[in-house]
């Protein structure tokens, strides 16, 4: 079975399927590798402009594959970490694309899969998908950078009220919270979603590229740091194609047309 779908459209979007739904699409490892793979080979692609993952099926992804944990006293604790290290930045790399990620988190999306869709620079959610971080309930700490993403991404409030209880969010409600950016009906979910990543993958994206660079971990340390990078990133783009081929779609009352730049 081919456990990860690549969908390249001709607008520059490409739609990456988590496809083990007999699963729930847990991180396997032959899903693992096969990510591995195609992040390799994403950040070569200079015509992806954005990267939209969602799940094949009824879930988002049900976390890491767990089986193997019956095989717990094989292994030593260093050998164990430098196992998860691995698996954690495997699956994270997605944050390190320069293009605009997306997560179209179309059902329950659990541990290790709620961070990994956290890690998108934009989470859409269906109303009633099932977002939940039940690490201690099953005896184990957090992972996959469960202890960063939460607390950044929705204040130290939610993180702890959903690690330490084990709380599941609904989309709508996690909406509202501001884990997730937007929730929509389940079955409107990926047309929403494929519109805003075409959106977003027809912007300038010299532009597009270096302002996820800005929002990084949350934005500038202080206002001082956000101008030292504007004052030099913006005359970059003031000096490229894209910007005149903007300011000359706008004039002509058209939609631009940005070059692979």
């Amino acid at each position: 079975m081919n456990e990860l779908l690549v969908d390249r459209r001709d607008d520059g979007v490409v739609v990456l399927t988590l496809n083990r739904p007999d699963r729930r699409n847990a991180m396997t490892d032959g899903m693992t590798g096969q990510w591995r793979q195609t992040i390799t080979d994403l950040r070569r692609d200079r015509d992806v402009r954005c990267v939209v993952v969602t799940g094949a099926g009824s879930a988002f992804c049900s976390g890491g594959d767990l089986s193997w944990l019956a095989e717990r006293g094989v292994e030593s604790v260093p050998d164990l970490r430098d196992r998860m290290l691995g698996f954690y930045r495997t699956w994270l790399a997605i944050a390190d694309l320069e293009v605009p990620t997306i997560a179209a988190v179309n059902g329950a999306a659990v541990g290790a899969g709620l961070c990994f869709a956290l890690s998108c620079d934009l989470v859409y959610a269906a109303d009633e998908a099932r977002l939940a971080v039940p690490f201690t309930s099953l005896g184990l700490h957090p992972g996959m950078a469960a202890t960063y993403l939460l607390p950044r991404v929705a204040g130290v409030g939610v993180a702890r009220e959903m690690l330490l209880t084990g709380r599941t969010m609904r989309g709508a409600e996690a909406a509202s919270a501001g884990l997730v950016t937007r929730a929509f009906p389940r079955e409107s979910l990926m047309a929403e979603v494929l519109e805003i990543a075409s959106r977003t993958a027809a912007n300038a994206p010299i532009a597009t590229r270096l302002t996820k660079v800005a929002l990084a971990g949350g934005g500038h340390a202080d206002l001082d740091a956000a101008l030292r990078w504007e004052s030099l990133a913006q005359p970059v783009t003031m000096t490229s194609a894209d910007m005149l081929e903007g300011l000359t779609a706008q004039r002509e009352r058209r939609v631009p047309r940005f070059g692979n730049s």
